[in-house]
């Protein structure tokens, strides 16, 4: 993906491989964001921080901002996380919101 985001394989097969294996990325990135959104809604409804339900109905797990793409990738062996594990969600200042009673 890094040639502006097309696919320049010559032959048809490579092109399906290719098409396949961006399918299978993009689902495990929209399972990797399906995750740690529902961990994040779920710590703030703990922390009593008010949301919007209408809005959280419309959150998608499609966005990938957050993920390099670029190929070049560091693996910290040192982080290994057992199974059922999650890595830390981002704190956030609770205090900045108002808290449901």
């Amino acid at each position: 993906m890094h040639r502006l985001g097309e696919i320049r394989d010559r032959g048809l097969e490579n092109q399906s491989y290719r098409a396949s294996g961006l399918t299978l990325l993009t689902a495990a990135i929209s399972l990797w964001n399906t995750v740690y959104i529902e961990r994040a809604i779920d710590s703030l409804r703990r922390k009593g921080i008010p949301l919007n339900e209408q809005l959280i109905a419309h959150l998608s797990p499609l966005g990938w901002e957050h993920i390099n793409l670029s190929g070049d990738y560091v693996w910290r062996t040192n982080l290994k996380l057992g199974q059922g594990k999650y890595r830390s969600l981002r704190s956030v200042d609770s205090s900045l919101y108002k808290k449901q009673s």
